[in-house]
């Protein structure tokens, strides 16, 4: 008789916990005490059963089996599957939650599978649900728990149900549905099944189109800060990609300036990180220009040669200060998470503000060359320098300013890039070709044309990465520049003006 006097004891310590104002079922409470997980199970079904929210407290000490009985103090035993069966039971039950969120993310965790024994309570929550969202997570959830059932009117309502919605657990639900032995249940199951594939390849070539945009904006603002240096003049500059990756180091240190000095401000580090990362990076390259690249115009081998020299010297300089290992740069508040633009389709907001921001870089940058002094003195070293020379413009300042403006756009791709993803010495090296290729494909020179250009091969390269493999989508993409290339060296758009024509 020892063994009931430990599990009543268990089950009084229980209602303790579950507190003296609820009645929880005791049948329940001693099955959770019990040695059996398919009884402890059981126990748990008839809680939720119940459907009292004072079992949420008792379930979560379970969980983390800190309940334990009296009679030889020892711990109530839970397993993997006991506590799956527990995930599933706190879920049902914050479905009773008066907190819009918490209901929400409960009816998101039970539509992705749950215990059949959750079904009566999901079916109450729905009963009483409002919301269209959560009530489309329960719907879901109801009809993969009927779906196994051995009623066939309830299996062909659930597949129906099923066949309505735009999410790839019903595709698996119906899938297997389909091969089902019953003529009418994989008929049904067929029909379904095809209708949520058509819904699901809308989502897959929004995905694939996000997909795109978001690589031909990150192409864009890699190759910004070249179309100018290498348009203007004619620089080969193998350390374009070591500026992106100094930008990319300067806002993990203006992170760690706000970790450790204005913590309550951290979410707006990236407004701070922003000006210093251009700052930082346009220096390096002024020095860059002033030091070594002045001295080397018109020998288009040396200066590859030196710049990729320097690259490999900037590499080793950021190794010896921060480390070889990649360091960690944290996405803002309202930078984490998504929009579930459809049941298959998740917009990360990392990457919605990375085109944002490219966008924004790109406005800024059109309005500099257009409508400012040094705009026009760009543009017209640009088309002729000897011309521009002779009407009194600075020529050899236009170039320092002009190479420590494509800088300091590389530095805020090197800004960006660290919202994607872990910061590196080597950072960089993934970048440099892509952004000559970007430049040339569109046009030496041409803002318009790189711009063309990034969206281009960003889109080539998903549509050919979804079809063939990354590998191959990039040698393809390779090959496809090289060609055109070959046929129009000029590239999409070609430059204008006398130094041209001669």
């Amino acid at each position: 008789m020892a063994w009931r006097w430990e599990r009543a004891a268990a089950a009084v310590l229980l209602v303790c916990l579950a507190g003296a104002a609820h009645a929880l079922d005791r049948q329940a409470l001693e099955k959770l005490a019990a040695d059996d997980n398919d009884e402890k199970i059981e126990g748990i079904g008839l809680l939720v059963a119940e459907g009292d929210p004072a079992a949420i407290a008792v379930l979560q000490r379970l969980a983390q089996g800190e309940v334990e009985t009296e009679g030889k103090v020892a711990e109530v035993v839970v397993n993997n599957r006991v506590r799956s069966a527990v995930a599933d039971a706190l879920a049902g039950l914050r479905l009773l939650s008066p907190d819009r969120g918490l209901r929400a993310a409960a009816a998101a965790e039970l539509a992705k599978g749950a215990d059949d024994a959750m079904l009566p309570l999901i079916k109450r929550a729905l009963a009483k649900e409002k919301d269209a969202e959560i009530r489309g997570h329960l719907k879901l959830a109801a009809a993969a728990m009927e779906l196994k059932s051995g009623d066939q009117a309830a299996r062909l309502e659930a597949i129906r149900t099923l066949g309505e919605t735009a999410s790839p657990a019903s595709k698996t639900l119906l899938a297997e549905a389909a091969r089902d032995a019953d003529a009418a249940i994989g008929a049904a199951a067929q029909a379904s099944l095809r209708a949520v594939e058509g819904r699901l390849v809308w989502g897959e070539r929004l995905g694939l189109l996000f997909a795109g945009v978001s690589l031909g904006s990150i192409l864009l603002l890699a190759a910004l800060g070249l179309a100018i240096t290498y348009g203007l003049m004619g620089v080969i500059n193998m350390a374009h990609g070591e500026l992106i990756m100094i930008g990319a180091y300067a806002t993990y240190v203006v992170q760690n300036l706000f970790r450790a000095w204005l913590p309550g401000a951290f979410d707006w580090y990236l407004l701070a990180a922003v000006p210093v990362a251009f700052v930082v990076s346009a220096a390096a390259g002024m020095v860059l220009e002033r030091s070594v690249i002045r001295w080397l115009y018109g020998r288009p081998l040396e200066t590859l040669l030196a710049t990729w020299g320097i690259s490999l010297v900037l590499i080793q300089l950021v190794r010896t200060l921060f480390g070889a290992q990649n360091v960690q740069v944290e996405n803002p508040a309202f930078m984490s998470g998504g929009v579930q633009a459809l049941s298959n389709v998740v917009l990360p907001w990392s990457r919605i503000m990375v085109i944002v921001f490219a966008a924004a870089v790109l406005g800024g940058m059109g309005l500099l060359l257009s409508r400012t002094r040094l705009g026009l003195y760009v543009r017209g070293v640009t088309q002729n320098r000897a011309m521009a020379s002779c009407v009194g413009v600075p020529t050899a300042r236009v170039d320092t300013y002009a190479f420590g403006l494509g800088s300091g756009i590389a530095g805020l791709a090197g800004c960006a890039l660290s919202q994607l993803g872990n910061v590196g010495p080597d950072l960089g090296q993934g970048y440099i070709v892509d952004s000559f290729m970007v430049v040339v494909f569109g046009g030496v020179g041409q803002l318009a044309g790189t711009v063309y250009a990034a969206l281009t091969l960003g889109f080539a390269s998903k549509f050919l990465e979804a079809w063939q493999g990354a590998v191959l989508a990039k040698i393809a993409v390779l090959i496809f520049v090289i060609c055109f290339i070959q046929r129009r060296p000029q590239g999409l758009f070609a430059l204008k003006g006398r130094a041209v024509e001669a």
